[in-house]
């Protein structure tokens, strides 16, 4: 798995084009969850916790702040030459893209430079996949997200399928907490989701990939 490497070593495509900030490249990591406590720990949050993790895990980045006008909680940093904004929008999910879209137009942000991460249905339970563009396989927030910056930006998927039990409406589903066994391996999803992004922020690009997170 990604997160057992130790120090990440990359080259950067010199045709990767990435908005700068001075001589810095800047990018937006974005977590797609619910605001509330009644909604930590369920399926659909998994967005939240990934980039929870992922702060917790590097004092580089500021803590986080809530800006009212981007509607959004957001945090900042410098990881290696790679200025970093992460986000967790304070709307509800399906008005997500609303705050991305701010965001974006705040700081002068292209969607190429935009990586989102979310729950995927469709996806079983220990994959995630990778890639830029694509349909909102039926996702609100990721619906959301592209009707305001378009589908040209990276998408970090993590399976929570397959919905059990299938009678079981998704919606009802994915706003659920995971079971026993679902939550003893989060702490692997968080590393690998990590490893991703640090892949991500030292080479500008986001491969097309399926990785394995289970033990």
């Amino acid at each position: 798995m990604g997160w057992l490497m130790r120090q990440p070593q990359f080259s950067v495509n010199p045709s990767t084009q990435l908005y700068t900030l001075g001589q810095q490249r800047i990018v937006l990591v974005v977590g797609l969850g619910n605001p509330g406590a009644e909604y930590d720990g369920t399926r659909h949050n998994l967005g939240f916790r990934c980039l929870d993790a992922f702060v917790a895990a590097h004092t580089e980045l500021d803590n986080w702040t809530t800006k009212k006008a981007l509607k959004c909680h957001l945090i900042q940093g410098r990881l290696g030459e790679t200025q970093m904004i992460a986000i967790k929008p304070t709307t509800f999910m399906n008005l997500s893209g609303e705050a991305v879209q701010a965001v974006c137009h705040f700081y002068k942000i292209s969607p190429e430079n935009v990586v989102v991460i979310h729950d995927e249905l469709d996806i079983p339970f220990g994959q995630i996949r990778l890639r830029v563009g694509g349909s909102s396989a039926g996702h609100n927030g990721i619906k959301s997200v592209t009707q305001s910056i378009g589908e040209n930006y990276g998408r970090i998927r993590i399976g929570i399928g397959p919905k059990k039990p299938t009678t079981l409406d998704s919606a009802d589903f994915v706003l659920k907490a995971f079971d026993k066994n679902e939550r003893d391996q989060l702490s692997n999803l968080t590393q690998e989701v990590n490893a991703i992004l640090i892949e991500y922020l030292y080479s500008g690009q986001l491969s097309q990939e399926t990785r394995s997170f289970l033990v």
